[in-house]
């Protein structure tokens, strides 16, 4: 037995982020484990708190002044010994402290003393007698004896019109007894059957070679509705025939209800879903679920990846492409850069699945690291929509201002006459864009960002996307006084409201971040959509990928210019991404479809690409760009941002940071440093934000140096300024 344990402690400083060993009490030996979460004392004061056991030993040197575990707070394991060596490898790679990686892992709540929800049910103890039995306690014994153990008393008197004090008296007198019933806090919802597909031969080859051959990475690259999801299920199939579990990870939680609804119809209850809109009880619940091995299958977001399965076969990640993939909070991991570590630690396939693979993705392809499959046919024989490309600049020569050209609006009103539905495309939510006076100039700007505010016509404020300040909209400029105050620029609510003007008639929706802030409205509107009880769904990316609706046969994309002219050496492959994937919802049942893209810039290479459905001519125009450019996969970007309330004491900071960093650089002639130099959004929520951008091929160790050059650096004004390091983010802004 083991007598000592090296333990995690649960303190954010980063100057405990580090084993600390602990003698096990006799009592404890023969049941303490690697992963328990214990109580121990720390600290000049002993004060009891929460640790993490991550390894365990014989021997150990110096044992006079060791404190011992007081307490093991759980009869289960927290970290599996396959998630330690995860937590290692993630550690060095994202610059993040063990907590960090830990809290990914173990479940929300927990160290806050969650546990199962209990309600106190109703059930029978004695029968009636004597002046008892008669109403109104009659009924209400019939119906607990009809509901045994279901319901609580409160529920009771609320469903069956009940007076309390009459429950309570047959409680008092022991006919009614109280039971404690543990309450499933996870989605129990029964769906419609989903019942198993006949594979084309495409999707027939692609099962066959993932589940044969040795190769434990693939990509599948299929065209929109080639038929991704269906192989996923038969994968997931085979993986649970052979006695192993599957997690399936999903960009959006828009997309979940509509992979849950065939996930849950074609394998029932041995589903659980994970994903940050779960309350911490439900996420705690489905953990549970895992842990103990009643479900054999995950469907959520980038957090699923962490559930703690016992014999894990098969990771999945659907539109790897995704941005959303990358945490932006620390630790800042990639979840396709953590599955590829985390199958190759439980020796698990991973299948990745994109229309629009990532860049750097597809170069591991070409690399040979990951084996490709491309499917270039729709499932079921469908046709891919065609695709025109509308110059709005031809449109204002012909005098038509409106934000729909004459060949949308054309098409709208033929796919409305047909009764077939549509889908309307712009990535920016609100009314305006910005609101400004025509006098003088002057722009409505968010006082605590460097952004200007959104007009959002339904609760007619302005609002800032970035730290959410909501103002009234004034009726005269602030700076000149002149009443000549115009709404400019084009978001989902101004797209609404033309719809209405134009097609008064038609049915809309909008699916965006204000209409889908309410627990369970994605799938509200999703099912409104699905069941044809809407005509036009108007929405940001969120209505770009993966929804899959029989009856659109037109998608039209209002402003292809947004992403494009970004900042961003990722801008050109996020404008091909979300043209190719909101393209793809048209025409995906037996009607032809047809996509209608709006731009000011024509000749873009990236809309010109997608518009032809052409990945591999983009991918080899885009790899070129980043290889002359030095941008990721051939080199790596190391990115520092700095931010804070004093904006001198940032910029005497950071300008002292980038003198030292530019010494100590000199003698890699592969890196670069650019910078410092303000970030394109200066300012966000009162800070000042500065960055220095560092590019090259350096390893895990060289980021750490870095990270502590920078650390120590500002030792003296730490409290004043905070530090943000990111290994190739997803935005330089």
């Amino acid at each position: 037995m083991f007598k000592y344990a090296g333990v995690i402690i649960n303190n954010e400083s980063s100057k405990v982020d580090k084993a600390f060993t602990y003698e096990i009490p006799e009592s404890m030996r023969a049941c303490i484990k690697v992963g328990l979460r214990v109580k121990v004392p720390f600290g000049m004061g002993n004060r009891i708190i929460d640790g993490f056991i991550v390894e365990l030993f014989d021997r150990c040197e110096n044992i006079s002044r060791l404190k011992k575990i007081s307490q093991i707070c759980d009869d289960f394991t927290i970290i599996r010994e396959q998630d330690i060596k995860l937590i290692n490898i993630m550690r060095e790679k994202y610059m993040c402290t063990y907590l960090d990686c830990i809290k990914l892992i173990m479940p929300t709540g927990i160290t806050r003393g969650m546990k199962h929800k209990m309600n106190k049910v109703l059930s029978i103890k004695n029968k009636l007698t004597d002046k008892y039995d008669k109403e109104p306690y009659k009924d209400i014994f019939n119906i607990v004896q009809d509901n045994d153990c279901k319901y609580t008393k409160n529920e009771i008197s609320k469903k069956f019109n009940i007076s309390v004090s009459s429950i309570n008296t047959l409680v008092k007198h022991e006919f009614l007894d109280y039971n404690v019933k543990v309450v499933d806090r996870y989605n129990e919802r029964i769906y419609e059957s989903y019942g198993e597909k006949k594979l084309n031969a495409y999707q027939t080859e692609a099962v066959n070679r993932i589940m044969e051959e040795k190769t434990h990475k693939f990509l599948i690259h299929g065209v929109t509705g080639s038929g991704k999801t269906e192989i996923y299920m038969n994968l997931v199939s085979k993986i649970i025939n052979k006695g192993e579990e599957a997690i399936v990870l999903v960009p959006e939680i828009a997309l979940t209800p509509q992979m849950l609804e065939r996930f849950k119809g074609r394998f029932g209850k041995e589903i659980a879903v994970f994903h940050s809109r779960l309350s911490d009880g439900e996420r705690y619940d489905e953990w549970l679920r895992v842990k103990s091995g009643k479900v054999k299958v995950a469907v959520g977001a980038r957090s699923a990846l962490f559930l703690p399965f016992k014999n894990l076969g098969i990771i999945i990640i659907d539109e790897e492409h995704e941005l959303s993939y990358k945490s932006d909070v620390t630790p800042k991991y990639n979840a396709i850069d953590v599955a590829i570590i985390k199958s190759e630690i439980e020796n698990c396939k991973l299948v990745l699945g994109s229309a629009t693979p990532s860049i750097e993705t597809y170069y591991r392809c070409k690399n040979g690291d990951i084996e490709l499959i491309e499917i270039n046919n729709r499932a079921d024989g469908a046709k891919l929509p065609t695709v025109n490309i509308v110059d709005m600049r031809e449109e204002l020569i012909n005098n038509n201002k409106s934000m729909f050209s004459r060949e949308l609006k054309e098409n709208i009103s033929i796919a409305l006459e047909r009764k077939e539905q549509i889908i309307l495309f712009i990535n920016r939510r609100g009314h305006s864009t910005f609101v400004s006076c025509r006098k003088c100039g002057y722009v409505f700007r968010c006082e605590h960002c460097d952004i200007a505010l959104t007009y959002h016509s339904e609760s007619k404020k302005l609002i800032c996307h970035y730290c959410g300040e909501i103002r009234n909209l004034p009726s005269s400029c602030p700076q000149c006084k002149s009443h000549y105050v115009k709404y400019f620029g084009v978001g989902t609510e101004k797209i609404e409201a033309e719809v209405w003007k134009q097609f008064p008639n038609a049915k809309t929706l909008r699916m965006d971040y204000d209409t889908t802030r309410a627990k369970n409205s994605y799938e509200h509107i999703y099912n409104i959509f699905k069941n044809g009880e809407a005509d036009i769904l108007i929405g940001t990316q969120m209505v770009a990928k993966g929804l899959d609706f029989k009856n659109v046969t037109l998608v039209g994309v209002i402003a292809a210019d947004l992403s494009l002219n970004l900042p961003d050496y990722r801008a050109n492959e996020r404008t091909f991404q979300l043209i190719n994937q909101v393209s793809g919802r048209a025409g995906r049942g037996s009607k032809e479809g047809k996509v209608i893209v709006q731009t000011y810039s024509p000749t873009s290479s990236a809309i010109i690409a997608a518009a032809k459905n052409d990945y591999l001519g983009f991918y080899k125009e885009e790899v070129q760009m980043r290889d002359l450019m030095d941008y990721p996969p051939f080199k790596k970007i190391l990115l520092i941002n700095l931010s804070s309330k004093y904006e001198n004491l940032l910029i005497k900071n950071i300008q002292n940071i980038g003198v030292i960093l530019k010494n100590i650089l000199q003698k890699y002639s592969n890196i670069k440093i650019l910078g410092p130099c303000p970030c394109s959004i200066s300012k966000i929520k009162e800070m000042y934000r500065w960055q220095i951008i560092i590019k090259g091929n350096f390893d895990y160790k060289f980021s750490c140096n870095i990270k502590k050059v920078v650390y120590d650096s500002i030792k003296t004004d730490y409290n004043n300024i905070r530090v943000s390091m990111d290994v190739n983010p997803t935005s330089l802004l």
